[in-house]
């Protein structure tokens, strides 16, 4: 088997390099991507390159990265749909009878309230984190617009909002992929051992609490101070050359001439697609054969929620939601069928910039899986660790290797089977070793340019990519060394003489 020690993280820091450097992620991916493959092939300039064509191609062999490329497609066409039946236009103006019109007399109460309903509806969401972050996207950007809050400020609130409450309240997809990892260390009962983490889990409580006191104290410091003071004083969302991770058609389609608003249009189907969701978790998962009489009905059901497939209950969740919109719109004598299909397809072309910049960041992981470039950063923290540090140390660990691959799950995968064994050889509580890993991960996840979450939360803004990595990571940088200084006493308290 062929070790490719430093060479291994080379292609995820030439990407991250570039990206800072170039500001294009697709030409940052793609040379992460080329440069693996080069390394793969022994630096054979020919087949490196080829390889390199062919491995985008190669994605798609993956069932579950075609079905989240699908929904990421689809969801665009969702978006439209809701536009044009003035599903969103109705939902603003509702908002803006609660809010907006009280501006002048509250002196920027809304602004900031406005911010915490953005925050509440993405923790609120947490079946599913991407979900999460496309609703509030959604919803809300409109009305960050009209209020003339930053672009950057509406990404950092989605994604350090949607993920950490994701992998806080574990009955998603999120939940049933750390406990299928959980089973395979044997533990028999993972349930309980996960929410059993969320006590040592604390990067993502103190994000979700960063966000909360950004929003009402009003404290912005680091880019995103500079962010508010170029609206405050130009007026401007979004900075000159800046290039918003969304095609420019959803933000600017409005309802249908002739078409009243109405705020059920939009609201109806995000409520279908978040409900559809943990029905086909539990229908995929579910497994008629290791059923049995003696377990109890609720006992199957959790079991089956545990096994099903995320991928395919989202992508099913949203082709329903989809569905019941079209079927809205004729019924309501919106559309006709042929106006029907032309914004289905006008959805789909105006997704394209995503789902190149998703195939490549699934091929960039692909290629940091075959040169094993989380096992090598994982690795090289083994021989070193004493009991008092490894929580420290695993939080470390999984934040660098979350961040060079940008990939949390992936990161969970590596070193949750990495923590275990070192916490019971060493005789740590697994639980925290576990929750050092988790949060060491989405740290590392929301420090990254080349992340899926911070791409989808970049997209769902409508923000300049490298702009929402830049303006994050100050407050992901506060919170993670809290987290860090967290370990570093657990740890040391844990260990010490009885």
């Amino acid at each position: 088997m062929t070790t490719y020690g430093f060479l291994a993280v080379l292609p995820p820091i030439l990407t991250i390099f570039l990206a800072i450097r170039t500001k294009q992620v697709f030409i940052s991916l793609f040379g992460g991507i080329w440069l693996g493959w080069l390394i793969l092939n022994d630096f054979h300039l020919l087949e490196g390159s080829l390889d390199a064509i062919l491995a985008i191609g190669e994605v798609f062999q993956n069932a579950g990265n075609t079905q989240i490329i699908m929904f990421t497609t689809l969801i665009g066409v969702l978006i439209l749909f809701i536009q044009k039946s003035g599903g969103l236009e109705g939902f603003i103006v509702k908002i803006e009878q609660l809010l907006i019109k009280q501006e002048q007399k509250k002196k920027g109460k809304n602004r900031v309230l406005i911010q915490f309903f953005a925050w509440l509806t993405a923790v609120s969401i947490f079946i599913e984190g991407y979900t999460s972050a496309l609703v509030v996207g959604t919803l809300y950007r409109p009305i960050f617009d009209k209020m003339k809050i930053p672009r950057e400020k509406l990404a950092y609130i989605i994604d350090s909002s949607s993920f950490p409450a994701a992998v806080l309240i574990p009955f998603n997809a999120w939940g049933a992929f750390l406990m299928s990892l959980m089973l395979a260390q044997g533990f028999d009962n993972p349930f309980p051992t996960l929410l059993a983490t969320n006590l040592y889990n604390f990067y993502p409580i103190l994000t979700l609490m960063m966000v909360l006191t950004i929003i009402f104290t009003k404290k912005d410091f680091g880019p995103m101070a500079k962010a508010e003071k170029r609206v405050k004083e130009q007026g401007k969302i979004l900075r000159d050359d800046a290039q918003p991770m969304i095609s420019e058609e959803l933000t600017t389609v409005a309802t249908k001439e002739g078409i009243t608003p109405k705020a059920h249009n939009m609201i109806v189907p995000i409520l279908i697609m978040i409900a559809v969701l943990p029905f086909m978790l539990v229908y995929t998962g579910w497994d008629e054969s290791v059923a049995t009489a003696s377990e109890g009905i609720s006992k199957q059901i959790f079991t089956a929620f545990g096994q099903g497939s995320g991928a395919i209950a989202i992508l099913i969740a949203l082709l329903i939601a989809i569905g019941y919109s079209m079927i809205a719109c004729k019924i309501q004598g919106i559309m006709d069928l042929k106006e029907m299909m032309d914004l289905f397809l006008k959805g789909l072309s105006s997704m394209m910039p995503l789902t190149l910049l998703m195939v490549l960041a699934f091929a960039i992981g692909n290629v940091c899986k075959e040169l094993e470039t989380g096992v090598y950063i994982a690795s090289m923290s083994k021989s070193w660790l004493s009991p008092m540090l490894v929580p420290f140390i695993l939080f470390l660990t999984s934040c660098c290797t979350s961040f060079s691959t940008g990939t949390s799950w992936a990161t969970f995968a590596i070193m949750i089977g990495i923590a275990v064994p070192i916490a019971q050889a060493t005789g740590v509580n697994p639980h925290i070793a576990m929750a050092a890993t988790l949060s060491g991960s989405i740290f590392g996840d929301h420090c990254s340019p080349i992340s899926d979450s911070t791409i989808l939360s970049s997209m769902a803004s409508a923000s300049d990519h490298i702009d929402h990595v830049s303006t994050q990571i100050p407050y992901a940088m506060v919170c993670g060394g809290i987290s860090a200084l967290f370990y570093l006493i657990v740890g040391i308290v844990e260990n010490l003489p009885n």
